[in-house]
């Protein structure tokens, strides 16, 4: 099979598309055909090697957490799924980017008929991450929740979470996403000098939570905005929530076949809306990651082997 691979530490250039032997499926897991795997910033850390003492690599290293796909064999002990069912999934294995993977029962779920492949190859990690960073703050009925990098593939969920529990939710982002984040119910503001004014002025009221999806000062931004540090959530700025004491709840505490199936129902009833900025072949995973680094994308970006 085809499959993205490794071998040093680095920018896109020592991705490569290499063919490699198929998996098998061991006990209590099941082979996946893969119709579309989502990307994800932490994955490019990894490979930068900026991340190399909490997730070390092993060369040559496979790549991606994200699938969904159609079964095609199961291991021993598999009963909850056969071969030709349509999942939903995620692999602690760095093996998703590829024609197939192989990955426990327990981290898949049924793809329902209604979600797209796109949509549900891009769902796992930045819903699991999104629906964790939600519940930590725990937005009510009534309050205000600001979310950084609202647009992108965490943020972007991740306001849609906040108004489903009845918050009012500012969402920071680029202009040229604020048409978006208007028809999902959400109060836009440009991010930049000036954002914590303009945060004041649309939250009279105060600030009740706030989710960082980004970095860059934002935690420190929320505990001068009067957020109490334990409903200030940050997926990235590990570094300031030690400081100020928030919270850092993301896609390991999020990480369950549960939360995933929820997710999926959410989407398939239509109250969810995973927006795909753009799909590539699996050949074209440099380039994917290119415009992913750059961060200015609306939602996901997924790769189509």
């Amino acid at each position: 099979m085809r499959a993205v691979r490794f071998e040093r530490y680095g920018g896109v250039d020592v991705l490569d598309v290499l063919d490699v032997p198929a998996p098998e499926p061991g006990a209590g897991e099941v082979l996946v055909e893969v119709k579309a795997a989502g990307i994800n910033p932490g994955e490019a850390s990894i490979r930068e090697g900026r991340m190399r003492e909490r997730f070390p690599a092993t060369f040559p290293s496979g790549e991606g957490s994200d699938f969904a796909g159609v079964v095609r064999e199961v291991g021993a002990d598999v009963r909850a799924f056969g071969a030709g069912e349509e999942v939903i999934g995620f692999t602690n294995g760095r093996a998703s980017h590829a024609e197939q993977v192989v990955t426990e029962q327990a981290l898949v779920v049924r793809k329902p008929p209604a979600v797209p492949w796109q949509v549900a190859g891009a769902l796992p990690i930045a819903g699991m991450t999104a629906y964790a960073a939600v519940r930590a703050v725990a937005p009510a009925a009534g309050e205000t929740v600001v979310v950084s990098a609202a647009a992108g593939g965490v943020g972007s969920l991740a306001v849609q979470l906040a108004r489903h529990a009845g918050a009012t939710v500012i969402g920071l982002a680029s202009v040229e996403h604020h048409p978006w984040l208007q028809s999902h119910g959400i109060v836009p503001l440009e991010y930049g000098d000036g954002v914590a004014g303009g945060i004041r002025t649309s939250a009279p009221d105060g600030v009740d939570a706030f989710i960082d999806a980004f970095g860059g000062g934002y935690v420190e931004m929320a505990v001068e905005l009067g957020v109490a540090p334990e409903r200030i959530n940050t997926i990235i700025d590990f570094e300031a929530a030690q400081k100020y004491g928030a919270k850092t709840d993301g896609s390991a505490a999020g990480s369950s076949a549960d939360v995933l199936a929820e997710l999926a129902r959410l989407v398939a009833a239509g109250e969810l809306d995973v927006p795909i900025a753009r799909a590539y072949p699996l050949e074209d995973v440099r380039i994917a990651y290119t415009e992913l680094e750059h961060r200015h994308t609306l939602g996901k970006i997924v790769l189509v082997p």
